[in-house]
């Protein structure tokens, strides 16, 4: 981490890093693509599950979603770098055939345990 990840909070402890978790919905067919896609974010935990959707045939079609086989891609990420992730994903979204989808974001407002809130924002040790 650098000065630039970090305030100073009074003393010589550190403000932490915000987590969000990221919250996918996409085609199965598209879901390994997506979080490889996202893992390149610095992402240190995703979980995909499979989903079905429920949105009648005119419904899915006119989100521009053509197959009720869903995956929801779960990723806890640095607030610093949901951004870049949302755009890219955006992009992708647009531009890949049979690849609409939809993300949001959650934002963790607390954890439990220094070593798990570590390694979910990339510290190279614990914090505190």
């Amino acid at each position: 981490m650098d000065n630039n990840d970090r305030k100073r909070n009074g003393q010589d402890n550190y403000a932490p890093i915000r987590l969000k978790l990221l919250v996918t919905v996409a085609d199965k067919a598209k879901a390994d693509y997506y979080a490889d896609l996202i893992q390149s974010f610095d992402v240190n935990m995703q979980i995909i599950t499979l989903a079905k959707g429920t949105a009648k045939a005119h419904m899915l079609e006119y989100l521009g979603l053509s197959d009720t086989e869903k995956a929801v891609i779960f990723s806890v990420m640095r607030e610093d770098r949901v951004d870049d992730a949302l755009y890219a994903l955006e992009r992708k979204f647009r531009t890949i055939k049979g690849g609409k989808g939809v993300a949001v974001t959650v934002p963790l407002t607390s954890m439990i345990g220094k070593g798990v809130y570590a390694f979910l924002c990339g510290a190279a040790r614990p914090m505190g």
